[in-house]
């Protein structure tokens, strides 16, 4: 695992500081590459990468060319099946000069061009810069493991592996962009191809880019489509994915340095660690999380861990979190370099730190809930067109004002929350409905939550909206759970649960690999009826089906936690300080982007168990702590 930064100046004046602002962009990237570092540097162009050694230990030293030299190529990420594709191009000629993944990317450039992409199996984001055709092309993988940021100023065009890297440059203006804010207050996270800089771009998922006589074309070169496959059986699909999925973790065990595997207790990094276990002659190494502190009665999965690591006999290890977390907000906002507020980003921090000073590479579970149904969300969207069924009036004068008028519980327990956002959605379309489940704004402050500065954040609310209803309402899936569930893997999953693994991984300069959203794998799973993804109520039906011969029964039947802290605890008492002060109102005059007015009515709404606005409040929190680091002192932060 790697980063990568590059520079292509295509005016005609010289570029006297190329090779300075190359090394500037590649070096803000040591955490993500320790073991190594190099250059390519010619009169227009600069590539530069820095190498986490995984493959091919003594002979990966990137940039690397073809034969002839007109080409090179700098490459993050890992191809599983480069030992195939590069057999293949043997048969037709080419020489390689290395034993690794990069230079067979870079040969089957030159023999299928853009096509290569449909034949790589792993995660990438590379740049080949092919100095024949003054080109650079540039691709990301198919889920979005790997991020790729790019920005086109001052003549040039500029791409790396974080945005910090584009900001090393002081003749970058920052500015902030008002969809992007809208965005990320609603979700948590700045969807693709939008980033907090109105100049700085994230290339989606999926796709590709040609920079080439100062344009940018890209095109998307894989999408996923949900055809349900109703004439096989239960049995069928059991059988089939889990030969999928086996082959899907064992190709994900190579490796030249020390492996695990992050176990939270939950089924899907269970069922990997279990798998890992089976195919491995040695111990697996596996991490968990736990939470200390007040957490009002909050209780994590570590018990459910400890059963499949004794059950496996692996080399077991926790940690626990303290709500100490002085340093850490500013730590987090560091990795990501603009708004991120999925407070998983904690216990993520964290077990990377501790798999780290053991290993260089874990498999995780990730992928597990998107493939097979996992989130509560996707049963209340199940069960909202039942209750749909009951009359309009019943809903919306008796159940609704009934439920809004329930308090929440100071523990933290969602229940209650959960029933109000379901209520408060119920009524509208399907595409709306499910909007309303992922945004985490509610209507209670969504009309006066930002300043009346002179800037339609309506309008960008109302953008970001149709950004991501747009998803919902595309033809790749005709049922409406299946749609459902595409609209989170090109949302969800690459902005948010994908970005968050990979930034706070490497920023321990930790690679993590991810069984479940192998792309074959992932493709099966859409030919399986959402009908017994979710059965009689009950999330996952299939996945824990298939996978009860070899994980514990409490395993599977307990209640799913996720990659969680106890937030609504901490945000009442432990964190409470930092909040006041960090969300006073001089401080949020600073930028005026937010109504200091409605702050404090969240703050008392949470406080007082009204409404529990622990997102929010985080989501509040980390972008005044953005502000300050990356506008206000207008610095480069590593």
């Amino acid at each position: 695992m790697c980063g990568i930064a590059g520079i292509y100046n295509y005016s005609n004046k010289t570029y006297e500081h190329l090779e300075e602002d190359i090394k500037k962009m590649t070096t803000s990237l040591r955490h993500r590459g320790p073991d190594d570092y190099g250059y390519h540097i010619s009169n227009n162009v600069g590539l530069g990468h820095r190498r986490l050694s995984i493959i091919d230990l003594k002979g990966g030293h990137q940039p690397i060319y073809n034969e002839d030299k007109t080409k090179c190529i700098i490459f993050n990420g890992e191809i599983y099946n480069y030992k195939e594709i590069r057999d293949d191009l043997l048969q037709k000629g080419h020489r390689f000069s290395t034993n690794g993944d990069t230079e067979t990317i870079l040969h089957a450039y030159e023999e299928w061009g853009e096509e290569c992409l449909k034949r790589l199996r792993g995660m990438f984001a590379f740049c080949i810069w092919d100095s024949i055709q003054n080109a650079m092309f540039i691709a990301r993988d198919r889920f979005g493991k790997k991020p790729l940021f790019y920005a086109q100023y001052n003549d040039k065009f500029v791409f790396s592996s974080e945005i910090k890297s584009i900001l090393t440059d002081s003749l970058f203006k920052r500015a902030i962009d008002d969809e992007a804010i809208a965005s990320y207050f609603m979700f948590s996270y700045i969807p693709a191809p939008l980033t907090i800089y109105k100049n700085i771009k994230k290339l989606p998922a999926g796709h590709f880019l040609i920079f080439k006589n100062g344009e940018i074309i890209i095109k998307e070169y894989w999408d996923i489509f949900f055809e349900p496959d109703y004439k096989k059986k239960e049995a069928d699909f059991i059988a089939e994915f889990m030969d999928l999925l086996r082959e899907s973790v064992k190709i994900r065990l190579m490796s030249e340095v020390p492996l695990g595997a992050f176990l939270s207790g939950g089924i899907d990094s269970s069922t990997v660690v279990a798998m890992m276990s089976l195919e491995s002659p040695a111990p697996v190494n596996s991490f968990t999380i736990g939470f200390g502190g007040n957490t009002g009665g909050f209780d994590d999965e570590r018990r459910y861990a400890r059963l499949v690591a004794e059950r496996y006999r692996t080399n077991h290890r926790e940690y626990e979190v303290q709500p100490d977390l002085s340093g850490l907000v500013d730590e987090i906002v560091r990795s990501f370099d603009e708004p991120f507020a999925d407070d998983s980003a904690i216990p993520s921090y964290f077990v990377s730190k501790m798999a780290r000073e053991n290993v260089t590479v874990v498999l995780s579970g990730l992928g597990g809930d998107e493939a097979f149904c996992g989130y509560e969300r996707y049963l209340g969207f199940h069960m909202s067109r039942i209750y749909n069924k009951i009359p309009f009036v019943i809903r919306e004068n008796i159940i609704k004002p009934l439920i809004e008028n329930i308090s929440e519980s100071s523990s933290g327990g969602y229940r209650v929350n959960h029933l109000k956002r379901f209520v408060r959605s119920a009524s509208a379309d399907n595409a709306l409905r499910y909007f309303g489940y992922v945004s985490k704004i509610n209507e209670r402050y969504k009309d006066r939550f930002f300043s009346d500065n002179g800037r339609n954040y309506t309008s960008a609310l109302d953008s970001s909206q149709k950004r991501f209803t747009r998803f919902f309402d595309a033809p790749n899936a005709a049922d409406p759970l299946n749609k459902v569930f595409y609209c989170d893997i090109k949302t969800y999953l690459p902005e948010d649960i994908l970005a968050c693994t990979d930034r706070l991984s490497m920023r321990h300069s930790l690679e993590v690999r991810v069984p479940f959203l192998d792309h074959k794998l992932m493709e099966y799973s859409a030919t399986i009826p959402p009908e017994i993804k979710i059965k009689w109520f009950r999330k996952k039906y299939l996945l824990k089906k298939a996978v009860a011969p070899i994980l514990p029964a409490e395993v599977i039947n307990h209640k799913k936690q996720g990659f969680i802290g106890p937030m609504t605890r901490w945000l009442q008492t432990d964190l409470k300080g930092i909040t006041q002060e960090r969300l006073s109102e001089k401080n949020l005059k600073r930028h005026g982007i937010i109504n200091s007015d409605t702050v404090r009515n969240i703050l008392d709404d949470h406080y007082n168990g009204r409404e529990i606005n622990d997102t929010l409040i985080w989501s509040l929190l980390i972008f005044q702590t953005w502000f300050d680091l990356y506008m206000d002192r207008s610095e480069a932060v590593n």
